[in-house]
């Protein structure tokens, strides 16, 4: 009730797969990866009310909604976007969309709870575990889209859906986000998942060589995980998020790469139950908080470091590892090194 006693209203619709499947305790309220969710949740100062269609309703009952909840069921071609449709109560309501409260509801799921961290956790390892299969069989003539298709089935076996999938082989190293093609992997490639469960996200990058590294890429690698741990360095709760971007402008030169390097990919920002909960950018007007996840992504030509991280009371701790890949000791963290075949 904060949140609405905040801003003078009486009630919230929540209708984003974010903000939905945070209230929701991590349900999954999608059929299309690509389309909105397929429910929507009125939060009012004397309870909530979800609302679904009738070609939902009994899978959400069964599978995702908690016993109590009061469901109001639409036919399939209504609109779950007017409460004062489904919810008399709803006109004489001040009911602010979520839109207007965005910043606000950032805060209020920013701290994970226990049980959201170790949800979180379990499901990070499981991206990276998928990614160690994956690379550990791949060969220089494996495909980009062989890749994708491995990641994809290791991550669905597992409970999670594979929103992002990424791989460049040595000739698409170039490219910031390569969507995965025909082409081989060649002498070295990079591959990214972002994956959902319970309605967490993990973000996570590796990197796999065939054959001996060149000085230039093991320098690069080295340098671009000293810009990250200048970042993980920085991070302590109440500090105003935009004031990491400074640090980040300020790594990529101090570790030998171009001082413009940070406007050419986007550098990461908090997670959880989005990708980015916000993607850093200047002026974003939030805050880092105790028990936050973060997934960092700084970049360069041919060198990638990411992994999703949880802010604890020692500081940032790498959810998204593998025991089986390979490390370096960056400052005393580990992180995630260069698998060579």
């Amino acid at each position: 009730m904060q949140v609405l006693d905040e801003r003078g209203a009486e009630a919230v619709l929540l209708e984003s797969h974010t903000a939905v499947s945070w209230y929701l305790d991590g349900a999954r309220a999608h059929v299309s990866l690509a389309g909105p969710p397929v429910a929507g949740v009125l939060v009012h100062r004397d309870g909530d009310e979800v609302v679904t269609s009738s070609s939902e309703a009994a899978r959400l009952t069964a599978e995702e909604l908690p016993g109590d909840v009061r469901l109001h069921e639409l036919p399939w071609h209504a609109s779950l976007n007017a409460p004062e449709s489904w919810f008399p109560d709803a006109r004489s309501m001040a009911v602010l969309a979520e839109d207007c409260l965005a910043v606000p509801l950032r805060a209020a799921r920013a701290s994970l709870l226990p049980g959201e961290s170790l949800r979180y956790e379990a499901l990070c390892q499981v991206a990276a575990a998928v990614l160690t299969d994956v690379l550990s069989r791949a060969s220089p003539r494996t495909t980009e889209r062989e890749v994708a298709a491995e990641l994809a089935a290791g991550l669905v076996l597992r409970g999670a859906d594979p929103l992002v999938l990424l791989c460049s082989g040595a000739e698409r190293l170039a490219y910031r986000h390569p969507l995965p093609t025909a082409g081989p992997l060649g002498r070295r490639a990079m591959a990214v998942v972002c994956a959902r469960r319970d309605g967490l996200i993990a973000n996570v990058t590796r990197w796999v060589r065939f054959g001996p590294a060149s000085a230039e890429e093991t320098g690069a690698e080295a340098r671009i995980a000293e810009v990250e741990a200048d970042v993980l360095d920085a991070l302590r709760p109440g500090l105003p998020l935009a004031d990491v971007l400074p640090v980040l402008q300020q790594a990529y030169p101090r570790h030998g790469f171009d001082a413009d390097e940070w406007t050419r990919h986007h550098q990461g920002g908090p997670a959880g139950y989005a990708g980015r909960d916000p993607r850093l950018a200047p002026g974003v007007p939030d805050r880092v908080h105790e028990h936050q996840a973060f997934a960092w992504n700084p970049s360069a030509l041919g060198a990638k470091i990411e992994d999703t991280v949880l802010l604890d009371a020692d500081g940032p701790r790498p959810l998204s590892v593998d025991p089986r890949w390979p490390v370096v000791r960056v400052r005393g963290r580990d992180r995630p090194a260069v698998l060579e075949r």
